[in-house]
């Protein structure tokens, strides 16, 4: 549904009418992107302009098979999907991929790079059946590495994320034996506090303390245990510590882009038949509630 210039400003101040935000004054310059994967069902335009509406900086666009761009597509439509982004006043430094090694990724990450994205987050690596843990992980350094000379070449940076679950990197402690001597300058680390405390519990703080040279984005997202069985949660209604991770975030004064993760449900099924209008205002609403909540956290570091 094609929008005009009265729409988006109608947008922005039913949004600004709802949840204001100029009372927060970031003591830094905090970049706050949002995943585009919960939005998808938006086009470009009113994706932005949503994003735009909720006081964010970025769109972290979904550049991989079933995301908003398609990796076959990518040279006709990241250019359309960044300046819809731009249109709306808002960043595309980062974007998220499945990319896994260097052979077959340079056209996507040129294209990238030409149109200014600085940071893309990479599939996540599978331990080999027939190798051992170590050995694994050996294989997986390399390919990294490999990686990282064509990072260099396009002046672009890969950024592994922590995800929970059976992939390398779940723990930290073995995506910190496959990262730790790689260039930092070009393939570092997206870390995901979420997942780190699903892992880690309370143990955390010591592989965040390990790994934090290589992070190079951060991931913002919540959860709670129902019933034994993980719940996300708008942001600041889980179990996550923010209180004590944006402590570690200050003490070793990490300073990176942030893309903020809604994992949560956005629409009911009554809801998702709606008018595309309607739709928006009620994503908006969540959307706008998790960046007031983000902003409030950044606000003491």
């Amino acid at each position: 549904m094609p929008y005009n210039r009265r729409d988006f400003i109608q947008t922005i101040a039913m949004a600004g009418a709802a949840l204001p935000f100029s009372s927060f004054k970031l003591r830094k310059d905090w970049e706050i992107h949002a995943f585009s994967k919960p939005f998808q069902w938006m086009d470009y335009n009113l994706l932005c302009e949503t994003f735009a509406a909720a006081g964010l900086d970025g769109v972290d666009y979904t550049v991989r098979p079933e995301g908003h761009v398609l990796p076959e597509k990518v040279t006709t439509d990241l250019p359309r999907a960044v300046a819809a982004a731009k249109s709306a006043g808002l960043k595309t430094t980062l974007i998220t991929t499945a990319i896994l090694e260097a052979q077959g990724s340079d056209t996507l990450l040129k294209t990238a790079a030409d149109q200014g994205v600085k940071y893309y987050r990479m599939g996540w690596y599978d331990y080999i059946k027939e190798k051992s843990i170590e050995e694994s992980i050996r294989v997986r350094n390399q390919q990294l590495k490999e990686l990282a000379k064509l990072n260099a070449q396009l002046n672009i940076q890969s950024a592994y994320q922590n995800h929970a679950g059976l992939k390398v990197g779940a723990g930290v402690w073995d995506l910190y034996a496959m990262v730790r001597d790689v260039n930092p300058k070009y393939a570092g680390v997206q870390y995901d506090i979420r997942h780190a405390t699903v892992e880690g519990a309370n143990s955390w703080p010591l592989a965040f303390e390990l790994i934090y040279p290589h992070i190079n984005t951060l991931v913002i997202k919540d959860f709670k245990w129902v019933n034994n069985t993980l719940q996300n949660v708008p942001l600041g209604e889980g179990v996550v510590n923010f209180k004590a991770f944006f402590q570690k975030v200050k003490e070793f004064n990490i300073h990176v882009p942030i893309t903020l993760h809604l994992e949560y449900e956005l629409l009911s099924k009554a809801q998702q038949a709606l008018p595309v209008k309607e739709k928006q205002q009620i994503v908006l609403g969540k959307l706008k509630k998790d960046v007031q909540t983000l902003k409030g956290m950044l606000a003491g570091i």
